[in-house]
């Protein structure tokens, strides 16, 4: 029988082909079973387990659920929600931690386990290295635990979807009308697509719902935040003010101001850093922002005395480092936006509502808003890749991004590194001149090209 690795996790949770190693209905009872004892101590045993819409997350869910249940501790699943929502319930019901079965925003035959703790975080990568570490000796064909009825119990929540409702309810002032807005909503098919009619009918609002009937395929299929192109085609349409585009677990966000012109992340971190700013709830006057975001970003805060602490690639190091410097907002240029005053991991609803009180309070439309991020050019590939051979082992490639690094000089960057989630490679240039970075990016390209390590 094949042994899993200890190298398991990537930049957010285990993710790979559903029912290809490692993420296997064997795999995942191991996970579950490991992950219970480390996450459930004292009188917390239970743990909460949410997934998304696609075909795979059925069986995923029945494998992790049965590891933890063998663990002896208890499973309250809550199913079909939004990965933010599975970190609020754990946090709610004062469970040991929370199991997410979703690949995000990957394509629907991919699946992957996200971990939280108690307190609604993502686990750190220290506990998700001890439970990796784990795994090899797992005992695979004649595993024993607690019997008779020390064993766990299984219960499934049917009040989940208006728990999770009504915690981002309270997040909305009173007497703020949505009612003159025409909103239009990509729910990409996701874990989210039956919480934002609710949600907005709820709040005055009778939004334009798209992609928003899942039938298990068809999540972020050419819809959702990995498309903006359709966001913005369907706003256009619709004649609306803003749009906003979720994906498939509901933990990112883009939008679309009326003129159908794309937001992605830190155009939103932008604004709501402004807001946060004037009107003195920003925590220490800093945000965080991954080593993706635009350097305009930096620019435009510090001139309106704003620290930017820079992060790697995931929420979860931006959660991180949020909360060892006491600071109440972040996000990433993907969508994840992190308000730490109101929840504890990313969550593209909670986002999307606090657009909409800015744009509601202030009066201005999201296209006046947007004008305060003046951006740097960005040039940005993502490449498919055989191998993820070490980037110290090609040295043509190696060369060029040294090359490319000297000839922008501290007018602009270079960033190459592999997807933490998928087989991928990703090349990000930055700088003042679109031609330099042109040139550039071929030639690293070329480079890689050269290494035989792309599919394509």
């Amino acid at each position: 029988m094949r042994q899993p690795t200890a190298r398991l996790f990537g930049t957010d949770g285990i993710r790979g082909t559903a029912n290809l190693h490692p993420l296997t209905p064997t795999v995942a009872v191991a996970v579950g079973a490991i992950a219970a004892s480390a996450l459930a101590s004292g009188g917390r045993r239970k743990i909460v387990v949410g997934r998304d819409p696609r075909i795979s997350s059925e069986m995923l869910e029945s494998a992790v659920v049965s590891g933890i249940l063998s663990a002896g501790v208890n499973v309250v699943r809550l199913g079909v929600l939004p990965t933010p929502a599975v970190g609020e319930l754990a946090k709610q019901l004062a469970a040991a931690g929370g199991v997410m079965i979703s690949a995000s925003h990957n394509p629907f035959p991919d699946n992957g386990i996200k971990l939280f703790g108690p307190d609604g975080a993502k686990v750190p990568e220290e506990t998700e290295e001890s439970i990796a570490s784990r795994l090899p000796a797992y005992p695979w064909l004649s595993s024993e635990g607690p019997t008779g009825a020390l064993v766990g119990r299984l219960q499934s929540l049917l009040q989940a979807q208006n728990l999770y409702l009504d915690a981002l309810r309270r997040q909305w002032p009173e007497g703020t009308d949505l009612s003159r807005l025409r909103i239009v909503v990509d729910a990409a098919n996701g874990a989210a697509s039956n919480l934002v009619g609710p949600l907005f009918t709820s709040l005055g609002a009778e939004p334009f719902l798209f992609s928003a009937n899942p039938n298990g395929i068809n999540i972020n299929r050419d819809c959702g935040s990995m498309h903006p192109e359709r966001l913005a085609e369907l706003v256009r349409l619709a004649e609306a003010d803003i749009g906003f585009a979720l994906d498939g677990d509901g933990d990112r966000l883009l939008c679309c101001d009326h003129r159908g012109e794309v937001l992605d992340g830190d155009d939103l971190l932008a604004i709501l850093a402004l807001d946060y700013h004037r009107r003195g709830v920003l925590a220490k006057q800093a945000v965080v922002a991954t080593v993706m975001s635009n350097l305009g970003l930096d620019r435009m805060l510090q001139e309106a005395g704003v620290r930017v602490l820079r992060t790697p690639v995931g929420d979860r190091h931006v959660a991180a480092a949020m909360r060892a410097h006491g600071l109440n907002l972040g996000g990433e240029q993907s969508g994840h936006l992190l308000l730490l005053d109101q929840a504890a991991s990313a969550d593209g609803l909670r986002g999307a509502l606090e657009i909409l009180r800015i744009v509601s309070t202030t009066g201005n439309p999201l296209a006046e808003l947007r004008r305060c991020l003046r951006k740097y050019p960005q040039r940005q590939l993502n490449l498919a890749v055989r191998e993820k051979k070490p980037l110290k082992e090609m040295p043509k490639v190696e060369e060029a991004v040294a090359e490319a690094e000297r000839v922008l000089g501290g007018e602009g960057r270079v960033l190459l590194r592999y997807s933490g989630t998928e087989p991928k490679i990703r090349l990000l240039m930055e700088g003042p001149d679109p031609g330099v970075l042109e040139k550039w990016e071929e030639r690293i390209r070329a480079a890689l090209r050269h290494e035989e390590i792309l599919t394509s």
